[in-house]
Formats: C-alpha cells, sequence, structure tokens
C-alpha cells in the first residue's frame, strides 16, 4: 500500500472539503494517509515521514509553498513526486498540468498517473525571492493583486474570478503604460507596454490563457507582452471572459529561456505574490529545467 502524506490549506475553497472528507476520500482508494495543516507549525518534517509522493490540497499559493520547500533541500535528499488537490479560485498550475473535475475523480486517476517534470523560473535582481512556478511580471496584474487585495472577495470561486475579471477589466483601462525594455535570448524589444509576462504555465490570474501553447515541462518560458495600442484588444478579451464566453488572446508570445527586463515602475509579481523593487532595476530571469515532479493524471503521449 502505498504512503501518501496530504499537504492541506483548510482556508482553500471555502472549506468544502475538510480534513476528514480528504483523508477519507484518499483511503478509500487504497492509500494509507498521513496529514498536516498549512496552517500549523512542523508541516515542512516531510523528511521524517517518508511518504511514496506528496497531495496538496489547496490552490497555487499552497502549491508555492511546498515548492519553495522542496526546492530548498539538498541535492542529495530524496525528491517527492506531487499529486495536486486543486481547491482554490484559479488553480493555474493544476490546469496546466491537466487536473480538472473534483478531487475525488482526480484521486481515482492517481493509479494511471505519470510523474511530470516541472521547470521553475530562476529570477536575479529582486531581494527575497528568487523562483516563481507560474508566471513573472509587470503591468496590470500587479496592479490588479494590489485592488484584490483591497476587496472583500466572495467565498465562492466562481464569485471570486468574476469579480477579479470585472476588477481588472477597470484596471485595463485606468492603467498607464510604462516604458520597458526586454532582451530575450539576445534579441531586444522595447516600448510602452500593458504588460510583460514571463509565463511558465497557459493562464495566469483569473483563467486568462495569455499563453495557450505554453508547457511547463519543455525548457522554455513563454514570453507575453501587450503594447499601449493594444489596450481595447485586452480590455475585450477580458470582457468576453466575464460573460462567460471562451475566445482566444491573440498577443505576441515569445519563446525563451533567459530574459532580462527593465521597467520603468516598482511593482512587479512572482505567481499571486506582489513585490515593490526598484524603479528601472533590471531583472533577469533563467529557466531551470525539471527541477520539481507532479503527478500528471489526464497524461497523453
Amino acid at each position: 500500500m502505498k504512503k501518501i502524506h496530504l499537504l492541506h490549506n483548510p482556508a482553500a475553497g471555502a472549506a468544502a472539503y475538510d480534513k476528514k472528507h480528504l483523508i477519507e476520500m484518499i483511503e478509500s482508494a487504497g492509500y494509507n494517509c498521513s496529514y498536516s495543516s498549512t496552517k500549523k507549525e512542523g508541516w515542512n518534517n516531510i523528511t521524517e515521514i517518508h511518504p511514496d509522493f506528496i497531495a496538496v490540497a489547496g490552490g497555487d499559493g499552497t502549491v508555492r509553498k511546498l515548492a519553495r520547500e522542496l526546492l530548498s533541500r539538498k541535492v542529495l535528499d530524496r525528491n517527492f513526486p506531487v499529486a495536486l488537490l486543486p481547491l482554490g479560485t484559479a488553480n493555474n498550475i493544476a490546469k496546466a498540468l491537466g487536473m480538472y473535475g473534483t478531487p475525488e475523480n482526480v484521486i481515482k486517476a492517481w493509479t494511471e498517473a505519470k510523474v511530470k517534470r516541472f521547470d521553475i523560473g530562476r529570477i536575479y535582481g529582486v531581494t527575497d525571492h528568487e523562483f516563481f512556478l507560474e508566471g513573472f511580471g509587470y503591468g496590470v496584474f500587479p496592479t490588479l493583486i494590489r485592488e484584490m487585495r483591497l476587496l472583500k472577495t466572495p467565498d465562492d470561486p466562481a464569485a471570486s474570478k468574476k469579480l477579479a475579471l470585472k476588477t481588472l477589466y477597470d484596471v485595463i483601462h485606468s492603467f498607464k503604460a510604462r516604458y520597458c525594455e526586454i532582451n530575450v535570448d539576445g534579441t531586444e524589444y522595447a516600448g510602452k507596454f500593458l504588460l510583460a509576462e514571463v509565463m511558465n504555465v497557459r493562464s495566469i490570474g483569473p483563467n486568462l490563457y495569455l499563453a495557450p501553447d505554453a508547457d511547463p515541462g519543455d525548457g522554455f518560458f513563454d514570453l507575453v507582452i501587450i503594447r499601449e495600442e493594444e489596450r481595447e484588444a485586452l480590455a475585450s478579451y477580458v470582457h468576453e471572459k466575464i460573460q462567460g464566453n471562451e475566445v482566444d488572446a491573440n498577443f505576441t508570445v515569445i519563446r525563451a529561456r533567459n530574459i532580462e527586463i527593465e521597467w520603468a515602475g516598482k511593482h512587479l509579481h512572482l505567481d499571486d505574490e506582489i513585490v515593490s523593487g526598484e524603479k528601472y532595476n533590471r531583472v533577469s530571469i533563467e529557466m531551470r529545467d525539471g527541477l520539481l515532479e507532479f503527478f500528471m493524471p489526464f497524461w497523453k503521449e
């Protein structure tokens, strides 16, 4: 019987799945399950438990919390594959791995899952921050994160996502485009931009698929740049999402392994974290291939 350690954020998913329910689901599928809550000290004592793999019940922030712990371990330490039980609002990492549906269905799919290596973005030039999983960038998304923290967010994930989309729509119209210089594997880009996003997964924020062909295991970033003159096109795309319509995002996407960005503004984001940096500070981003391993239940060759 395989041993699973469940890492759970009890605040995720409006607490729809509590500790008892999650453990019962996992053990009824034929696994031996231990448990820790991200809200309690000692959650990261994984080495002492020796599981076959780690299950993460939470959102993208919970996944990042575990990733930080795994990436800080020594080279000789055992590497644990991670299985996701997406309970957050956006769940962009889970979606990038093809994990859809209820936790019950995801658990059932573990038996036929394959392990997928997951790339990491290594960052230089941002104080106290070294990596990202989903994306890194400047422009409207750091502003969206700041605005959302001032609002009372609904417990319902669908309502929360719709509020984020409406807020982003307003931000797009009010945001002042900033001058930016970008070096992408030796090629220079410059101009006034609404956003510059280095993406490791297909979607960002409230499930905006700005990099539809991104693969977190292919050894490349997808750099998305949207210029000032594309403001209405971006607003129109978000408006369609608000209406529940799935439309293609037709913006510039550049595949890259090494990127340098100098942005005329202070605020940036790494995944869902907002950071205030130095204006005109030059940031370097490098690809680190396959440093993490995730279960991919619905793998297609």
